[in-house]
C-alpha cells in the first residue's frame, strides 16, 4: 500500500494587491494547491486566477484563526497541499508564527513565500528611495500603540521618531491625530515630507503627499482609515546625494578605484588618512573567489 504523502501548508505573500506583483514562486504554490485560503478583505481576487479549477477556495475574512486551523487538520489527515495567502509579506503582521506552530504540532510541512510589502510598493509609487545616502540609511517599520495587540515597552512611535530616519507606519491611519502628535513629539520638524498610501497597486489606489504638519488633516480629508500606510522622513524630499558604493573613487574586489576620484571622495568624507589605493596590474586583481572582507568589498 502506497503511503499518503504528508500534508503541506505554504504561506504565500500576495504582495500589496496587484496580481502581477506575485512572485513566480507564489504563482506556482497557488497553482499546485488543493486548498487555497485567502482573505477577501485584504487580498485582491485576481490572485485567485492562478488557482486550479478544482481547488477548494476558502475565504478566511469571516473566520477566526481556529477556523483556519481546522483546515490545517484536514490537510494533515488527507495529505492536502494548502496555499495560505497573506497580503503583503507574511513576516509582517501576518499572525504567521502561531500558524507555523500549529502546523508543526500537526506534522505538516511548511514553506514561506515572501511577498512585496506595501511599504516598498508605496516607495515605488512615489518614485523615491527610502535609504538616501547621507540622509537616511535605516527604515523603521512599526505601528501606533493602542491597537488590538499590545506594544512592547520602548516601541512607541515617538521613541522611534527620535532617530529622524525613514519610517513606515502600518495599521495607524485610524488614529491620525495621535500619529501626527507622536511623530512630532519624537522630533520630526513640521515640514517633514510624508506619503499617505491607500491600497497601493489596487485599481482604486490613492497616493497623497503632504507635510507632517498636515498629516492628520490629509488622512481625514480623504476619509482613510483601513488599508492605509504612512511613510515619513527626509528621504522622501526631492533630491539627494550619490551612493559611495558606485562612486569611481570606491574600490572593491571587482573594481579598481580611480586615484583622483578616490582623493575627492575621501575629502568629501573628511578622511585625512593616507590613501590605501595603489596601482595594481589587472593580472593581479582579486578573483571573484579571492578572500576580501565579509561582504566581498574593500574599504568604503
Amino acid at each position: 500500500m502506497t503511503a499518503r504523502p504528508p500534508g503541506r501548508v505554504t504561506f504565500v505573500g500576495a504582495g500589496p494587491g496587484a496580481a502581477d506583483l506575485l512572485t513566480l514562486r507564489a504563482v506556482r504554490a497557488i497553482g499546485e494547491a488543493d486548498v487555497v485560503i485567502w482573505a477577501s478583505s485584504l487580498v485582491h481576487p485576481d490572485v485567485l486566477t492562478h488557482a486550479r479549477s478544482d481547488a477548494e477556495i476558502v475565504d478566511s475574512a469571516g473566520l477566526p484563526l481556529e477556523g483556519v486551523h481546522e483546515i490545517y487538520r484536514r490537510a494533515a489527515g488527507s495529505g492536502l497541499a494548502v496555499a495560505r495567502i497573506h497580503s503583503g509579506d507574511p513576516a509582517l503582521w501576518g499572525a504567521l508564527q502561531e500558524q507555523l506552530e500549529i502546523c508543526a504540532e500537526l506534522g505538516l510541512a511548511t514553506d514561506i513565500v515572501p511577498g512585496v510589502s506595501s511599504f516598498t510598493a508605496a516607495a515605488a509609487a512615489v518614485g523615491r528611495e527610502l535609504t538616501v545616502p547621507q540622509v537616511a540609511q535605516s527604515v523603521i517599520l512599526t505601528r501606533l500603540a493602542g491597537g488590538k495587540t499590545p506594544m512592547p515597552p520602548g516601541e512607541e512611535v515617538a521613541r522611534f521618531a527620535a532617530h529622524g530616519t525613514t519610517m513606515a507606519l502600518f495599521l495607524s491611519a485610524a488614529r491620525s491625530g495621535q500619529l501626527q502628535a507622536e511623530l512630532t513629539a519624537g522630533g520630526y520638524p513640521p515640514e517633514t515630507p510624508c506619503v499617505v498610501a491607500y491600497r497601493v497597486s489596487w485599481p482604486d489606489e490613492l497616493i497623497v503627499r503632504c507635510a507632517l504638519a498636515d498629516l492628520a488633516a490629509t488622512i481625514r480629508e480623504h476619509k482613510l482609515w483601513k488599508h492605509t500606510l504612512v511613510l515619513v522622513g527626509p528621504a522622501l524630499a526631492a533630491g539627494g546625494t550619490r551612493s559611495h558604493l558606485y562612486h569611481p573613487g570606491h574600490f572593491h574586489g571587482f573594481r579598481r578605484a580611480d586615484r583622483a576620484a578616490r582623493t575627492t571622495l575621501r575629502t568629501t568624507l573628511g578622511d585625512s588618512r593616507p590613501s590605501s589605493v595603489r596601482d595594481i596590474p589587472a593580472r593581479d586583481w582579486p578573483s571573484s573567489d579571492s578572500p576580501t572582507d565579509a561582504r566581498g568589498t574593500g574599504p568604503a
